[in-house]
Parts: C-alpha cells; structure tokens; sequence
C-alpha cells in the first residue's frame, strides 16, 4: 500500500489516541451540515494544532467533493488515511460516525415504543416544518456555493428540481445524465461504477424486530443493498440523499410513511455527526437493530473503500477536466433534487397556518440569525409543536 503523502513539518507532536479523541469529540458535538464540520477540522487539525498540513487538508477535501460519499465523513477518513494509513481511516472514520449511530439507535428505540405518545406526535409535528426550511436554506446555499453563475449547471439543478418534485422521487438516471452531460461538453466521457455482494447470516429475532415485527432474511438483504446503492449517489451535503431515500423507503418498498419518513429526517438534525445518519434510523424503523447497523454499513463502506483504494492514487486523476466536470454536472443535479425534495415533503408537513408560520419563521431565523445552531431552531419547533397540539387538543 502507498503511504501517506505530505509531512507534518514544524507541526506539533501528536499520537494516534489523540486524533482518535478528537474525531470522537467532533462526532458527539459536531453539529451545522458537512461544510461546517469541515471547516471545523481545517481551523483545529491544520491551523490550531498542525496535525494536518494544508496541503494534506486540501487534497482531501478536493477528493470528498469528487468522491461519491457525505462530504464531512469523508474529508474525515481521509484525514485519518494521511496520518497513520489505513488503520487510521478505519479508526477514525468509527469514531467520528459512532457517536450519531449510537444516538440515533437510541432514538429510534424510544421512537418503535413510544411514537403514539401525544407529546411525541406534537413535538415532530412542530419540528418537521422546521426541517423543511432547513433543508430549503441547505439547498440555496448549495446552489449559491456550487453552481453560482453557471448556466448549464443551473440548467440541469432545475430540471432535477422539477423532475423530482413532478415524480415525487430522485430519478436516477437524471443525476447521471447530467454528470455526462456536462462531461460531453466541458471535457471528455468516463463513468466507472459496481457493487460489492455481501453475505448475511440468520440473528435472533430481536435484534431484526422494527416497526413492523421481525424482518424476513430478505429484507435485511434489501435494505443492506438499498443503502448501498444510495450511498453511491451521495455527493458533497448528506441531504443529498434524502430525495433518493424517499423515492425508496416511502414510494417503493413502503418502509416508512411520509409522517415517519419526515421524523427520520428531523431525528438525523437534531444529533450531531454527519446528517446522512438518518440511514440508520430508517433501518432501525424498517428491520431492528440489525437494519441500523446494514443501513450504516451500507452508507458508509463505500466511503472507507473510496478513501483506501483511491487515495494513494487519486492525484493522478482529480484534476482532470472530465472527471470535474462529470462531478460538477452530477452536483447540480443533486442540489435540485435536494430543493424538489423540500417541495415534495414540505406538503406534507406544512399542512396548516401553525406549520407553515413555523416553516416561515425558522426560514427567515437561517438567514437572518446565522449563529443560532439548527438542533436549537428544532428543538424549539418540537416545543411550540407540543405546546399547539396540547391547546388544541383541550
């Protein structure tokens, strides 16, 4: 295997435990999507405390963005690739991921057994609108950031957004279109890809048992390789799967409701870490515990096995001008499907004038107040949520 490039220079000494220690520390307090958790490794690991050369910082951020894969988690293995190898993107990828798994898998648990409570109902009820502004601010940042004044990317971010708010789904095979045709006319055609099969055994009951009883042999099967796939079409923000999800989980295979679906959405924003841990959720809800844990594996190998396989090699590659541009086209599909899928799922959360004076308000707050960190903006929606069903309910 390749070693790591780069060196540390005049950087200060550190250990391994001590990177391990600061991803797990990022991973349970991180909170701001994936462009604020980077920002928050370039500050401490390169500026603060030099444990990362910027060049190093820099190689790996270009590759999260050319790689298929959530932006934050994978800048992150790939920090930890560049200072102790492979045993370091394993490590420190379990760390910073761990955290938010655990949460979620907690969550949902609470969420199987007591999701008829009233106040539950009413928190979610008030959170869910909350969600859709955030995901609608996520989307015009996105665009504003990746696409600006290009106007075949803007083009192609709006045929994705109509298409997946008309369909109500992420249409595949507009995303990839795109990446190839922006790499027809910006540069010349490439478009590797293939799956991985895996084997499952037979776990005892409880640990398969979600919302709907024990999950069949098959099903867990499907969900490992549902996930998987979904996690190929992941470029930069995690929200990015979320319109592929739906399409999936509510419409074909019928795992979650919309109410449901939405809550996992929301679940995924108020934990820290990175927000495509909403997969797990969703597992958990579709097949127990063990559905969590595929649902993650299924998300975040593909990331791990990019970064191991492709890291030692990728210079030779990401800055030529077809691989850029079949990225470039691919996100602004992607970032439409985003802004569709606000649409899609704003109708049925905004379903009335509290809701949609919540959605309002936590939109104008994201623009306004920028400081004030999302999970508060939720957890204040969940409180008037509560606060509203228990009034109308008297």
């Amino acid at each position: 295997m390749s070693e790591p490039a780069g060196s540390l220079g005049d950087a200060e000494a550190f250990s391994h435990r001590a990177l391990l220690a600061y991803f797990l520390r990022l991973g349970t307090l991180g909170f701001g999507g994936p462009i604020v958790l980077s920002e928050h490794m370039e500050r401490d690991l390169v500026q603060e405390r030099r444990w990362i050369t910027p060049q190093e910082f820099k190689e790996g951020f270009a590759l999260a963005q050319l790689a298929p894969g959530p932006l934050a988690a994978q800048l992150a293995i790939y920090l930890g690739w560049a200072r102790a190898g492979v045993t370091g993107a394993i490590t420190v990828g379990l760390a910073f991921i761990g955290p938010s798994f655990l949460m979620v898998l907690v969550l949902a648990m609470l969420y199987v057994r007591f999701g008829g409570l009233a106040w539950i109902q009413g928190a979610f009820y008030g959170i869910s609108a909350a969600v859709i502004a955030i995901i609608a601010r996520s989307a015009i940042k996105l665009a504003r950031k990746t696409i600006g004044r290009d106007v075949l990317l803007g083009a192609l971010f709006a045929v994705s957004l109509v298409v997946t708010a008309w369909t109500e789904s992420e249409v595949i095979w507009v995303v990839v279109a795109s990446g190839v045709l922006t790499l027809i006319i910006k540069a010349r055609p490439r478009l590797p890809r293939g799956p991985t099969p895996v084997v499952l055994v037979l776990v005892p009951t409880w640990l398969v048992s979600g919302l709907h009883g024990p999950a069949p042999l098959g099903l867990l099967w499907k969900v490992l390789w549902y996930f998987t796939e979904a996690g190929l079409f992941v470029f930069g923000s995690g929200l990015a799967i979320v319109p592929f999800l739906h399409g999936g989980v509510v419409q074909q295979y019928h795992w979650l409701t919309e109410r449901q679906f939405l809550d996992a959405v929301a679940v995924s924003m108020i934990t820290p870490g990175p927000v495509v841990i909403t997969v797990a959720f969703i597992g958990y809800l579709a097949a127990g515990p063990l559905g969590a844990v595929l649902a993650a594996l299924g998300v975040f190998a593909p990331v791990l096995l990019v970064v191991v396989l492709v890291a030692p090699y990728y210079h030779r590659f990401a800055q030529k001008p077809g691989v850029k541009a079949f990225v470039d086209g691919v996100t602004a599909a992607a970032i439409g499907a985003i802004a569709g899928a606000a649409f899609v799922l704003g109708r049925r959360a905004v379903i009335d004038l509290p809701t949609a004076v919540l959605f309002a308000a936590t939109l104008a707050l994201l623009f306004v107040a920028k400081r004030i960190p999302e999970p508060v903006l939720l957890l204040v929606a969940g409180v008037v949520g509560v606060v509203i069903k228990t009034v109308g309910s008297t």
